[in-house]
């Protein structure tokens, strides 16, 4: 799917996804990443969701976040409460879901100049 939105200039904005892809500003994307309005880190660790642990949540504390949008690949899933610990701890709201709410729940807080963090897991 591809999506588009108006005055996001100058920001990472998701403009398609598919199944093991993220598309990020028209760059394909085919490995775990976390989007930020400003950057895109792109060797986020955990390549799958049986894989991730709360030290790659722990990682997303510095990044200046008030909420981070958890997509778990094509279906939700939740990780147990101790790997999302570190995000609870630091008092950065964590949310939940598949892939593809995630990149559109991205955008529109992107859009409204939101403090977000997108961790995708494409794994």
């Amino acid at each position: 799917m591809k999506l588009h939105l108006a005055g996001t200039t100058g920001r990472n904005t998701v403009t398609g996804y598919g199944t093991g892809y993220v598309s990020v500003n028209g760059a394909r994307y085919e490995k775990s990443l976390v989007v930020l309005p400003q950057r895109i880190v792109a060797d986020w660790p955990p390549t799958t969701f049986e894989s991730l642990e709360s030290s790659h949540l722990a990682a997303l504390v510095g990044l200046g976040v008030d909420i981070v949008l958890l997509g778990t690949g094509d279906n939700l899933r939740f990780p147990r409460p101790e790997i999302m610990r570190p995000l609870v701890d630091a008092r950065i709201g964590l949310e939940v879901m598949d892939v593809q709410a995630a990149c559109r729940t991205y955008n529109i807080l992107m859009a409204e100049e939101r403090k977000v963090a997108a961790a995708l897991l494409l794994g």
